[in-house]
């Protein structure tokens, strides 16, 4: 298995909060943001969260 590479472009205010929560638990963002996607109910909260801007949308 090989390695790739994701780059965001995030919003500054987004940035902060990511960059507090990660020092609340004395990580790094990329960790902290790795460790996030890799939690058991990521799946099940990114589906949530993507039906839910599909129905502010209307693309539902």
């Amino acid at each position: 298995m090989g390695t790739s590479v994701l780059s965001l472009r995030i919003d500054g205010e987004l940035l902060e909060r990511l960059r507090d929560h990660a020092a609340k638990r004395g990580m790094s963002v990329q960790d902290y943001v790795v460790r996030t996607l890799i939690r058991d109910d990521f799946d099940e909260r990114f589906q949530t969260a993507v039906d839910e801007t599909e129905k502010f949308y209307g693309v539902t």
